[in-house]
């Protein structure tokens, strides 16, 4: 079972108590609905006497809560002091109001756990009312939670056009929650919403590409969170990426060749080919996906037959770079120079000279952008990385949250 991120150990304390053998102690209630009434002790020797002030937790002592229950502890004619929240994977931290009056839990719960949570408090008398219960949290096997992937990876640096890419391996059915905990912060801040392409992924871009040089942070804080149909997220992630260079490749198709920039700037115009009739190329924004300095391709992957005039099955196909998730790539070409700048003769990727693909390849990074022109056959939001292809107020009516 993948590991969890531990909240770490809090304890607020903001008033000392010196205790001793004679201190009376109080209640700490057991039910979310009031005070079962008060408890009394008293040291020996001593009279029972009914403490001043009362304490009420939110839980039931013995209950089996849900993970995303978030604990509080309230004071009736006494002052907080302290307050812990604690389990075997560890302590949640909380927060004491200004006035004493209530603490609440910072985060939520893990499943399967029994808790402690112990309170201190004055009483109105000055008298210490004390008190001490546990419960425990609902079981969930991994069907009942599920986990955030999260692209870029942590200290990857990308092209303009990446987006925030959070994958989940069990369904959302209650998106909307979910988001209210995803956050994507830069610096520079740029304005930006996130997507939902289905119950299993969610994407973030800014309504512009990325400024070169931002530094983006990726905080998915999901874990305990009620994911809806009884399954709640597994575990939070937490991201920080760097995007680089403004790289923007400029594919006319009809014209045959590709204008590579960064940063504003023309490098270099290539020849190129790409699909021929019956396979044209997409036209629309697309973002470099995967790099592989040799990849096999073929023909079966993207549905032509082996054994048909179209078939394929060529080795180690060099600087290969994937721009669309139904198998475009940009990559070198070498039997196809003839035709590089000339014609359209591919099977929809995009060819160019080995030594103009290893050029490119070199520089390029995942989340690169190429614009494509030039052909009647659109590329959509959904093909890969294809999030550029709708306006940002289209883009943004995916968000639960709209």
């Amino acid at each position: 079972m993948p590991s969890r991120r531990l909240v770490g150990a809090s304890a607020l304390l903001l008033a000392s108590l010196a205790l001793t053998a004679c201190d009376a102690g109080s209640a700490l209630s057991d039910s979310s609905d009031g005070p079962s009434g008060p408890a009394r002790s008293g040291a020996a020797g001593t009279d029972s006497q009914e403490p001043a002030g009362r304490l009420v937790a939110n839980v039931k002592r013995g209950a089996t809560v849900p993970v995303d229950k978030i604990v509080s502890v309230r004071a009736t004619d006494a002052r907080l002091t302290e307050v812990t929240l604690s389990s075997s994977s560890g302590s949640v931290s909380g927060a004491l109001a200004d006035d004493g009056r209530t603490w609440t839990a910072s985060d939520r719960l893990e499943p399967g756990e029994s808790y402690t949570v112990k309170a201190l408090a004055q009483g109105a008398d000055g008298a210490p009312v004390r008190r001490t219960t546990s419960f425990a949290t609902q079981a969930l096997t991994l069907d009942d939670q599920t986990y955030p992937s999260v692209a870029p990876l942590a200290g990857e640096t990308v092209g303009v056009g990446m987006p925030v890419i959070v994958s989940f391996d069990v369904p959302v059915t209650d998106r909307a929650e979910f988001e209210r905990h995803m956050k994507v912060t830069s610096e520079p801040a740029q304005r930006g919403s996130w997507h939902w392409l289905s119950a299993n992924e969610a994407h973030w871009r800014p309504a512009k590409y990325w400024q070169a040089g931002t530094k983006v942070s990726v905080d998915v804080d999901v874990n305990g969170v009620a994911a809806g149909n009884g399954v709640y997220g597994q575990e939070d992630r937490e991201v920080d990426f760097e995007v680089g260079d403004a790289h923007v490749y400029k594919v006319d198709a009809a014209a045959h060749h590709m204008s590579v920039f960064s940063n504003g700037k023309l490098l270099r115009t290539l020849p190129i080919t790409t699909g021929k009739p019956g396979f044209t190329t997409r036209s629309g924004t697309k973002v470099i996906m995967e790099k592989y300095d040799r990849k096999r391709m073929n023909s079966e992957t993207v549905g032509i037959a082996a054994g048909s005039a179209d078939a394929y099955d060529i080795d180690n196909v060099q600087w290969a770079m994937r721009v669309t998730a139904s198998g475009e790539f940009i990559h070198a070409a070498p039997w196809s120079t003839g035709s590089q700048g000339h014609a359209n003769v591919s099977h929809g990727c995009t060819g160019m000279s080995t030594a103009d693909a290893g050029w490119l390849y070199e520089m390029s990074r995942r989340g690169d952008v190429v614009e494509y022109t030039g052909t009647d056959r659109p590329m959509t939001l959904d093909n890969g990385y294809g999030d550029w292809n709708a306006s940002f107020a289209d883009y943004a009516k995916g968000s639960a949250l709209r």
